[in-house]
């Protein structure tokens, strides 16, 4: 168990006085939202960045998807697994969810590679955990660390999040979400998946670091990295980070993470300039909803403040 904590002012960084007043207008946007989070963008090619507490662990989510992502692409291009193996996943002990095959009734067999596109396109639960059960989560975390990415920690399959639930809250997802919230406060997790001690997690430097090293071609393969930009770019939620950034001139390369309380999103702002400015914006909303869409919007206003105020 994690010991409890008490209310902090939030621990700045910014290159500069005007983007340190930046972050302060995040952050009081998102209290004012009923939001606590931790965010941090970076432009990729000056590094200038700023955010507030970018150095605490959060339960990532789907965002997790990422990491997993690029390892599997990393086995690809080394010629360990073939992007065209069939993979059968049946309805009767797959990973839950809403999108995806995760949402199919009868079987399905899916190449390797499609189960890629599913995770990252439509966040895809079951996609997820069959190409864990593929390359499992030990060796996920084992290469992130010989890689070293060390703020980014893989520890169970999606589908774990969904049991601890079930463990402390049945199938009551608005008492799960009272206990989410109560515990934040407390620092004390009875959904051991939401402890960061125990959960996927990772902290929004580690993140914005991960993307940095994927768009820059600095970990991995080429080939892996490329891919992933690839299929990030083709994700089709639109509610986050790309609800203030609707232009033909920008594009947004990003992965959701949405559970409970949870409301996260990575990516890469790109403009038809040359501007790319990476963005990890994770939140957690202090009040009991399942739809929280001021929440969201006040990331995609992060966002595009932030490709604003960095870009050159």
């Amino acid at each position: 168990m994690t010991t409890p904590t008490t209310y902090r002012q939030p621990a700045y960084v910014a290159s500069t006085a005007d983007l340190l007043a930046v972050a302060e207008a995040i952050h009081t946007q998102w209290q004012q939202v009923g939001a606590t989070g931790h965010l941090l963008a970076q432009n990729l090619d000056t590094t200038a960045e700023f955010g507030f507490d970018v150095d605490n662990a959060v339960p990532l989510a789907s965002v997790a998807k990422v990491p997993l992502a690029l390892v599997v692409l990393d086995e690809i291009a080394t010629g360990v697994l073939d992007p065209a193996t069939p993979v059968t996943i049946d309805p009767e002990t797959k990973s839950v969810g809403p999108t995806g095959v995760a949402a199919f009734r009868h079987p399905v067999t899916i190449a390797v590679g499609d189960l890629l596109h599913q995770m990252l396109t439509v966040s895809d639960n079951a996609s997820a955990d069959a190409l864990l059960d593929l390359v499992d989560v030990q060796t996920i975390d084992a290469r992130l660390r010989e890689w070293g990415c060390d703020g980014v920690r893989l520890r169970h399959r999606l589908q774990r999040m969904y049991e601890c639930v079930a463990g402390v809250a049945g199938d009551d997802f608005g008492l799960a979400m009272e206990l989410a919230i109560r515990d934040d406060a407390v620092g004390l997790y009875s959904i051991e998946t939401l402890d960061p001690a125990h959960a996927n997690a990772g902290t929004a430097r580690a993140l914005v670091d991960l993307l940095q090293r994927i768009w820059l071609d600095r970990i991995s393969q080429p080939s892996a990295t490329a891919e992933l930009r690839r299929l990030m770019g083709m994700q089709l939620f639109k509610h986050r980070l790309s609800s203030d950034l609707q232009l033909d001139t920008v594009r947004v390369s990003g992965k959701t993470g949405t559970f409970l309380h949870l409301r996260h999103e990575i990516g890469v702002i790109t403009s038809d300039s040359g501007d790319r400015i990476a963005i990890a914006a994770l939140t957690r909303s202090q009040r009991r909803a399942d739809i929280a869409h001021d929440i969201d919007l006040a990331i995609g206003s992060a966002a595009r403040t932030a490709f604003e105020a960095l870009r050159t």
